[in-house]
């Protein structure tokens, strides 16, 4: 104990207490005033804009979420509709070539059948033609015999005779 007695700063001294207790008093009541309403203030606007963030962050994801969503069923109905036209247009497309297919067979058998009756009509004038040709030249042929044979009177009464003979037998 000898060392408490001796040492100054180790032996309590009610003055030096007191002083002690209302400087702390002091330097608390000022730091309360100056320094923890401050801290406090920007402890608590810094922990709102945290939570502020935090929910404009989750807000931001649901609409994330839900444009993702919205996306994916305008792409799905995209493709149905793609897939719509793409088979409204082969349909098109088939009924387009089957119609140009009967067209084309009817067309061409169309001429094949105007073709045919023009080539009858030609065979039909042609024979006719002929016909006529061959008759004018066998009455030429036949004048030409009889103007021989009519010469001769002996020759006209054998072949008046012979012709009668002719019509009697049928």
């Amino acid at each position: 104990m000898i060392v408490l007695s001796v040492n100054p700063l180790v032996s309590p001294d009610p003055g030096l207490f007191i002083w002690a207790v209302v400087a702390f008093g002091i330097l608390f009541v000022l730091l309360r005033a100056f320094a923890w309403k401050p801290i406090l203030a920007a402890l608590t606007e810094r922990e709102q804009s945290i939570e502020d963030a935090l929910a404009r962050a989750e807000a931001a994801k649901e609409e994330m979420a839900r444009l993702t969503g919205e996306n994916e069923a305008l792409l799905k109905e995209a493709r149905i509709e793609r897939d719509n036209i793409l088979r409204e247009a082969k349909k098109m497309k088939d009924q387009i070539v089957s119609d140009a297919k009967e067209t084309a067979a009817k067309e061409g058998a169309r001429m094949i059948e105007k073709a045919r009756v023009e080539i009858d009509s030609q065979t039909a004038i042609a024979l006719a033609l002929v016909k006529d040709q061959v008759a004018s030249l066998s009455i030429e042929i036949a004048e030409k015999i009889l103007q021989k044979q009519f010469e001769d009177k002996g020759k006209q009464d054998a072949l008046v005779a012979d012709l009668l003979k002719q019509v009697k037998l049928n």
